[in-house]
């Protein structure tokens, strides 16, 4: 998606933030348009809620302005930062989260204007079955799969949004993976992955 606004493409979040923290508005423009769709999507995945996905993406965007002046240039990267606080509100906000599986139930899959109606049926059918197996992981190891398998993280950016060992985040994803596996093995025909 081609973004009009990020006149500035080029620039480091880091260096944007710190024209942010100096009264510089189209900073904080290009910014939002780079971040808040990084951050909805990672939230939306952790927590299948499009109105809960947006309250995390605003709240880490908030926090991202409030410590503007203080960022430290070379520590972290503004993504990776944002990215763990992006889990961070999630992780809260499923450890408050009554276990009923219900609110998964009500998540809209994207829209796709290509496939047949059927095509849409079995590609939802998938994905609430993936999620209900994601929702059913201990909370790190989903983190740990949500964020390797579906956010593209490598194992070190992982470790470091989680404060783990590289080998604690293979560890994790591994524990995961056969644990979907598992989840999803009786549904394979069901869900079209056979013949």
């Amino acid at each position: 998606m081609d973004m009009p606004f990020d006149m500035d493409a080029q620039t480091e979040d880091a260096v944007l933030l710190a024209r942010f923290a100096r009264g510089d508005a189209g900073a904080a423009r290009t910014l939002t348009l780079r971040l808040v769709p990084r951050a909805f999507a990672q939230a939306m995945r952790l927590l299948g809620d499009q109105a809960a996905a947006e309250d995390v993406a605003q709240e880490a965007m908030l926090r991202l302005w409030r410590i503007a002046p203080e960022w430290r240039d070379g520590e972290a990267k503004v993504t990776t930062w944002l990215y763990r606080v992006v889990a961070n509100l999630c992780m809260d906000r499923l450890r408050k989260r009554p276990k009923a599986p219900a609110a998964l139930d009500d998540v809209a899959d994207p829209a796709d204007p290509a496939p047949s109606a059927e095509a849409r049926l079995q590609t939802q059918a998938r994905n609430d079955a993936v999620r209900r197996a994601l929702a059913d992981l201990p909370e790190r190891q989903r983190l740990a799969v949500v964020l390797r398998h579906f956010e593209g993280a490598s194992n070190p950016q992982i470790a470091e949004q989680l404060g783990i060992s590289t080998e604690a985040v293979e560890s994790l994803t591994a524990r995961g993976k056969r644990a979907l596996a598992k989840a999803l093995k009786g549904q394979v025909a069901a869900l079209g992955y056979e013949g």
